[in-house]
């Protein structure tokens, strides 16, 4: 395949190295006991988005995707914590360090949520706004001047190794790797991180990727942003506030059912979806 990137920020990239497995070959894991036999795209898609919406995912993980990524330090901690992922990592002990530092833009720069210990919200004025946006330049800058003290100049002899130079670096560094996922396991990592309440950095990384991925397996992922990306899920209490509304209600219940007949809107959902919808509603 030929390989897509596209730039993150001032320094960072996305690029989609290699995707192993298709539509196709989910379908084809999924119906292994009968053989490949005949089988036309429409009933693939009828296949795939069965299995997505039961969350039977083990197919799924037939396809992989590869990506290579140049993002700072600190989001690579979060991607590291997709633990089925498998990657490898740029060496600040083996090589020089980047000199490539993330400074966040105006628009990113905002106080700490009050409602949120680990996010942003608000909106700073724009005088602390580029104070604060000058103490990170300075700081970097300290910080770059330092770790080339550190390493020296290597046409002469000395410096300090690399392993603990690199000490010195902030977590706005850049770093490099190469990270291969399942595609189950990566829809997983896209929901979370593609999430409004993720880290807003994280995210564009996650949006480019999922973007990236969207067109080599289209209906998998049609099927995943249906029924899970632009779904809710009920607790059990959010449930039985619902059922008990439909019981005091049954005009609703009964309006929810016609509209599987309705000429003048579609839902897009087959006959076996509506089925099961009915199902839950009349628990």
């Amino acid at each position: 395949m030929k390989i897509k990137e596209q730039c993150i920020h001032e320094y960072g990239f996305v690029r989609l190295i290699d995707i192993m497995g298709s539509d196709e070959d989910i379908a084809d894991a999924a119906r292994v006991s009968y053989g490949k036999g005949t089988r036309t795209a429409s009933d693939n898609r009828n296949l795939i988005r069965y299995l997505v919406r039961h969350k039977h995912t083990s197919p799924l993980e037939m396809v992989e995707v590869k990506f290579h990524l140049k993002l700072p330090i600190f989001i690579m901690r979060q991607l590291v914590r997709h633990r089925t992922a498998s990657l490898n990592e740029y060496s600040g002990r083996y090589s020089i360090m980047s000199d490539d530092f993330y400074e966040p833009s105006d628009d990113y720069i905002k106080p700490q949520s009050q409602t949120n210990k680990q996010g942003r919200d608000g909106e700073l004025s724009e005088v602390w706004k580029q104070s604060y946006k000058q103490k990170i330049h300075q700081t970097i800058t300290k910080a770059k001047v330092a770790y080339k003290f550190l390493i020296g100049n290597e046409s002469t002899s000395g410096g300090l190794s690399r392993e603990l130079a690199r000490t010195v670096l902030p977590v706005s560094n850049y770093t490099e790797c190469y990270w291969k996922i399942d595609l189950h396991n990566f829809f997983h990592f896209c929901r979370l991180r593609m999430d409004s309440h993720a880290q807003q950095e994280i995210q564009d990384y996650a949006k480019v990727m999922f973007e990236m991925v969207k067109p080599e397996v289209p209906i998998t992922t049609e099927a995943f942003e249906d029924y899970s990306l632009n779904s809710k899920s009920l607790s059990r209490m959010e449930n039985d506030v619902l059922q008990y509304a439909l019981k005091c209600f049954p005009d609703i219940k009964q309006f929810i059912k016609q509209l599987k007949d309705s000429e003048d809107i579609q839902f897009d959902m087959t006959s076996r979806e509506w089925k099961e919808l009915e199902e839950k509603i009349d628990k």
